[in-house]
């Protein structure tokens, strides 16, 4: 593991493959860590591709670089760190690739700076640039269930429930969104030291209130929040893997529509929400695709 200072952080990152190879930047979502692209990385490394997979601002060794930096979760915030990171790297262009929180930050790249990116690989909801103007209008009641938790971060006692529970916590959540997913107990110990970070429970929170209009953003993230409003298309290729026994983000109806220089749309049976832990030869190919 290495660590570079990047934007507001000190960032861990795993980097694998051959230093002068094509960039590919791997990102995690939550409640898992850089560990769910193990298995990517060997394969893409072994293609010739450099792998920069990243623990998250709130995950693993990455920490702030300011006591006073507020601990944010907002989506602005993660797309500026994958931005601050590739300038820190020296990497002018770049794949993307993420599912969840990383789908996001590599989609909001994407979306923003396309000329920082080749190509865009996200799961689930491939188009998951939050529109929180909107975000008080109900879901439908199937919906409302699976995002149960993030009512429950809304209120003080999730806090105190994720700071007190977080291993059992995260591990009801990994079993509820991969349902055919027979991860070993090992597997889910490697990951959840990373949710030992001191600034978890305070990142984490911060997401899920803020994507509501619940809490204010970090103000030096305000522009990029504007930005984002306004919900811009994606104008680099794209690759969205879906994951047909996703139990928090099922397959829905096709986003072609936000993506406007080419978009390609797989769902894979027998897959959960953590796409490259459960099919990790089905995401690598993806990655490859897009060069």
């Amino acid at each position: 593991m290495k660590q570079i200072d990047a934007g507001v952080l000190n960032v861990a990152f795993f980097d694998t493959g051959p230093a002068d190879g094509p960039p590919v930047i791997l990102l995690h979502g939550f409640p898992y860590d850089a560990h769910a692209y193990d298995t990517v990385a060997e394969r893409l490394a072994t293609e010739g591709k450099r792998c920069i997979v990243p623990f998250l601002r709130g995950y693993g060794e990455t920490r702030f670089l300011d006591a006073g930096t507020p601990r944010s979760g907002q989506q602005a915030a993660l797309g500026a760190d994958l931005l601050a990171l590739m300038d820190a790297l020296a990497i002018e262009k770049a794949v993307v690739a993420g599912y969840d929180w990383g789908g996001r930050a590599a989609t909001i790249v994407a979306a923003l700076w396309p000329e920082r990116v080749k190509g865009l690989v996200s799961c689930g909801t491939g188009y998951n640039i939050q529109d929180i103007a909107a975000s008080g209008e109900p879901a439908d009641p199937a919906a409302e269930h699976r995002f149960w938790y993030q009512y429950y971060f809304h209120a003080e006692r999730g806090r105190l429930g994720l700071t007190q529970n977080r291993d059992a916590l995260c591990r009801l959540i990994w079993n509820l969104w991969s349902p055919t997913w027979a991860f070993t107990d090992e597997t889910f110990a490697r990951s959840a030291k990373a949710f030992r970070n001191p600034d978890f429970v305070d990142v984490v929170v911060h997401s899920y209130r803020h994507r509501f209009g619940l809490v204010p953003g970090d103000p030096a993230y305000d522009a990029i929040e504007q930005r984002l409003a306004a919900q811009p298309h994606i104008s680099v290729p794209a690759i969205v893997l879906k994951g047909a026994d996703d139990g928090v983000d099922p397959p829905g109806d096709g986003e072609g529509s936000h993506f406007t220089a080419g978009y390609e749309e797989k769902i894979v049976r027998g897959v959960g929400h953590n796409f490259p832990q459960e099919a990790p030869g089905v995401f690598a190919d993806a990655v490859l695709a897009l060069g």
